[in-house]
């Protein structure tokens, strides 16, 4: 059975600020899982989510997902592929897909869809959705998004 998970939430933010931290390392360091990703924004273009310190330390790779830009179209719309690289027993897995949609409202508060088209990996889907928090495994992306959205509206993460 094939999976794909959609998570909307609604950040108080203009469409590029948005666009701005999920597409540069000075802000993707700054939520989430606090790893720094890198992305070469043109179709082909290298898409480098390295791990945080932490991470690490803890044993996993300086490179914690690769993938590949498929489509652009800021402040709006970005297509990549996404590979988990921390877990191994996720790499023969392969590439998933990764969208996400701007759409500017009204009150200065812009919609954001993030569409993850997983395939048939069970676990892999159970911890993006954070399905595996308790096991350790972070709380995917409901927390990234979660997070996301506090920083931008607050200046503050929502932990340290």
């Amino acid at each position: 059975m094939s999976s794909t998970q959609v998570y909307k939430v609604y950040i108080k933010a203009t469409p590029q600020k948005i666009w701005d931290a999920i597409t540069t390392p000075e802000w993707t360091a700054r939520y989430g899982y606090r790893g720094a990703n890198h992305m070469d924004l043109r179709p082909g273009g290298e898409f480098r989510g390295l791990s945080n310190e932490g991470m690490i330390a803890a044993g996993a790779p300086e490179l914690g997902v690769d993938g590949e830009i498929v489509e652009v179209d800021p402040p709006l719309y970005l297509v990549q592929t996404w590979r988990m690289l921390m877990d191994p027993n996720h790499i023969p897995e392969g590439f998933t897909r990764l969208t996400y949609q701007l759409k500017e409202g009204k009150d200065g508060v812009t919609s954001l869809t993030v569409t993850h088209e997983i395939g048939d990996e069970a676990g892999l889907a159970e911890m993006l959705a954070g399905d595996l928090e308790d096991m350790g495994a972070g709380g995917g992306w409901p927390w990234i998004l979660s997070d996301l959205k506090s920083l931008l509206e607050t200046g503050t993460a929502m932990t340290g």
